[in-house]
């Protein structure tokens, strides 16, 4: 193999040309008009134009690949994973053309490629699948019928589905016809046919999948599991290798069975076997069963890659070429525990909407692997899946690992560009998570609690700290705050992603800010918050020590608002009360003055030093 194309983009574009040119393979590069600038096209030794920005008129056309793979004169084409690496037609017409084709054989992949068929082969060959319905007859009375013998609550899945479209979940009788419409429209539109089959739903839903490998000459392998339950709306989040949970008699059998899913179709190349596994009672081999088989490299293979030293590219790569595996079952040993978390360009505290623009600045962790398809300055466009990089984390144990990823992901940087970072930092120091304590609702559940949505405590702290530092509100450099009855009031008004917060300033507080373009922004475990000292118009009037901004003294509840915005209060009235720890704390006027913007109200939870009503003097 002299030379390959590489039919895709971005960051397994670049992992693919890396692991070429280290076997001094000629590497070719197609890319869109939207691509034309971004890494991989550069890293290549030779780049081709193939169309406009649309996927469909660029990366989804097998006429332009192959001709740019006959202009370029390659060997061989690598589909990569997504686009056209599992379009069986374009794997033929690959091969017809001459060229080496790094992937499964097309026959493999049409087997696989149908869920209801890929069932019915997998049960033929004793390979455990989920209960359910598969039958041709796609009648809706057919179908209710056999949910109803199935037991609710079922789950209504596309046969040609993928990346979670085309599935419901179906809790009643009462609901079902009106989903399956929802599931066939659904269906229909994403991949031309709207035929489902159904299964049982599994409550606490845990999935695993094996990394299998087979060769020209009949030999194949697994690489152990990777788990992938930490998703949202089906969409991985955070992969891990191995899976938590699983004893030695539980993998035996789970990896036995995905090679023996491998071998009934005659299995060629890198493919994962995915189980869905019920672990309401733990995992066991008789409570797992084959969901669906990826006839392709996955995006989550670098955990894979880190816990058995292998270079799944540079197995690839081989086995195409007609050589063996480069090892046997038993030389294949696994070590450690690795993490993999997908940084998106997306903004989680508006409901994940995704986010577009130019990387102005783009700061990734250098203490672990990162595979990322663009760098500072590079454009995120709506075309293509809004990625940015991966995130690998490998320790010699589960608990070491997470916490590298923990400091990993806290520690990239975004902007303008919205990203999930902050919510990938949480996540990594969750203790449910960190005690495996995890389902593939785990997020749907929990997304809401694990997103910052506004700035806490210590992030107020930080900007009023960066803010402070070189200004006339230097508490170190100045006598602001100096106060004769009591002690240095050090509190900075501040202003953080539009709203005001009072922080306080710490010499020794560690606070990362950047400048860009008039805007400061601090990053701050993950999160991207735009920050800066408010407008003389928008401070209340007699600012400073004493200005009537009334603060919590401690996180706790607000149980009672005796005040509205405008009333007249007398020093010594009661504003509001908070409750922490079973004890109540009234909160007073320091003067005689009218109610101002209430910040809170009866039921909200407070945080310490947070502003929840300011008191105003009136005019003479």
């Amino acid at each position: 193999m002299e030379s390959i194309l590489i039919a895709n983009r971005g960051e397994i574009a670049r992992r693919i040309i890396r692991t070429a040119k280290s076997l001094g393979i000629r590497t070719i590069a197609v890319y869109s008009e939207a691509d034309a600038g971004l890494p991989f096209v550069r890293e290549a030794d030779e780049a081709i134009a193939i169309g406009p920005s649309p996927a469909r008129d660029s990366y989804l056309s097998p006429a332009r690949i192959l001709e740019a793979a006959r202009k370029s004169g390659a060997a061989a084409i690598h589909p990569g994973y997504g686009f056209l690496s599992e379009n069986a037609d374009f794997a033929e017409a690959v091969e017809k053309a001459g060229i080496v084709w790094v992937g499964a054989p097309p026959a493999a992949i049409r087997a696989m490629g149908l869920k209801d068929a890929a069932k019915e082969l997998m049960q033929a060959a004793g390979v455990p699948v989920t209960p359910g319905y598969l039958g041709s007859d796609q009648n809706e009375e057919r179908l209710a019928a056999e949910a109803e013998a199935i037991g609710y609550p079922v789950l209504i899945k596309a046969v040609a589905g993928g990346g979670g479209k085309g599935m419901r979940r179906v809790e009643r009788l009462e609901d079902f016809a009106e989903l399956l419409a929802s599931c066939r429209r659904e269906a229909a539109a994403a991949f031309g046919d709207d035929r489902v089959l159904i299964e049982r739903y599994i409550a606490n839903p845990r999935h695993i999948e094996v990394q299998v490998f087979a060769d020209q000459l009949g030999n194949c392998v697994h690489l152990f599991e990777r788990d992938c339950s930490l998703q949202r709306r089906h969409q991985k989040v955070i992969e891990e290798a191995p899976a938590p949970g699983l004893d030695a008699a539980t993998r035996a059998a789970i990896c036995d069975a995905a090679v023996k899913a491998a071998r009934a179709v005659n299995y060629v190349g890198a493919g994962t076997i995915e189980f869905i596994a019920d672990a309401s009672q733990g995992l066991h081999p008789d409570r797992i069963w084959f969901m669906e088989m990826n006839t392709r490299l996955q995006v989550e293979h670098p955990v894979t890659e880190a816990i058995s030293g292998e270079d799944l590219v540079l197995w690839q790569l081989k086995v195409a070429s007609g050589e063996p595996l480069p090892k046997t079952q038993d030389e294949i040993v696994m070590n450690g525990w690795a993490f993999e978390a997908r940084l998106y360009a997306e903004n989680p505290a508006a409901g994940y909407l995704p986010s577009t623009g130019r990387l102005e600045h783009l700061s990734l962790p250098e203490s672990v692997r990162v595979d990322s398809g663009v760098e500072q300055g590079d454009d995120i466009t709506a075309f293509y899946d809004p990625m940015i990089a991966k995130i690998i984390a490998h320790g010699p144990n589960r608990e070491a690992a997470l916490s590298k990823l923990a400091a990993a992901c806290a520690g990239i940087e975004v902007w303008p560009v919205k990203s999930n970072a902050g919510l990938l930092a949480r996540i990594a120091v969750d203790p449910d998570f960190r005690a495996a304590w995890i389902d593939t609702g785990f997020l749907d559940r929990r997304g809401d609690s694990l997103v910052a949505k506004e700035p806490d405590e210590t992030t107020i702290d930080r900007a009023a700290t960066a803010l402070s530092k070189g200004t006339d509100n230097d508490p170190w450099s100045a006598l602001t705050g100096f106060r004769i009855a009591g002690p240095n009031d050090n509190r900075v008004r501040v202003r953080i992603d539009g709203h005001l917060y009072w922080g306080r300033a710490h010499p020794d507080l560690e606070a990362n800010a950047f400048e860009m373009d008039e805007t400061t922004v601090l990053f701050d475990a993950g999160n991207a918050w735009p920050i800066g000292l408010p407008a003389a118009s928008e401070v209340e009037a007699n600012q400073g020590p004493g200005d009537g901004a009334i603060l919590s003294p401690m996180p706790g509840l607000v149980i009672s608002v005796e005040v509205a915005e405008g009333d007249r209060v007398a020093k010594g009235d009661r504003l509001l009360t908070v409750e922490a720890m079973k004890m109540e704390h009234s909160l007073r006027a320091p003067f005689d003055g009218i109610v101002g913007k209430l910040q809170v109200s009866t039921g909200a939870r407070v945080s310490e030093n947070q502003l929840v009503v300011t008191v105003m003097k009136e005019q003479d």
